[in-house]
């Protein structure tokens, strides 16, 4: 199905890469995420440079089609998960390979560094 969802909400419509924004490539599982994280309607919106009226249009449909929209939501979610998987198992060999090689002469300092960080990250 591609166009509008609803007669009342020429907003929100389904394409190639489910419910999105009207005139961009904005899904609402991308506005999802936003949600999920705590941020507010107005940094979202500000962020993903959308105008008043796609972000209350967002949000109503959010709310009046809550249950279908987290199913969907989900189901993106679990999708993102498995691909990311699948690359991560096609990659492992050559990303060992590459980790493996010696740094080029004269990245001494900004390899100590990412180590550094590396450490850092692994520990907090």
């Amino acid at each position: 199905m591609n166009g509008a969802v609803t007669d009342t909400n020429q907003s929100i419509i389904r394409n190639s890469r489910g419910l999105s924004i009207a005139g961009t490539r904005i899904t609402l599982y991308h506005i999802m995420d936003y949600l999920k994280a705590d941020w507010p309607p107005k940094l979202i919106q500000d962020r993903l440079n959308l105008t008043d009226k796609q972000m209350a249009d967002v949000l109503a449909y959010l709310e009046v089609h809550r249950e279908q929209v987290e199913a969907e939501y989900a189901l993106v979610l679990q999708q993102a998960e498995e691909i990311q998987r699948y690359w991560q198992a096609r990659n492992r060999e050559r990303l060992a390979e590459i980790a493996a090689m010696p740094a080029k002469p004269g990245q001494e300092e900004i390899q100590a560094k990412l180590q550094a960080w590396k450490q850092k990250l692994e520990t907090a």
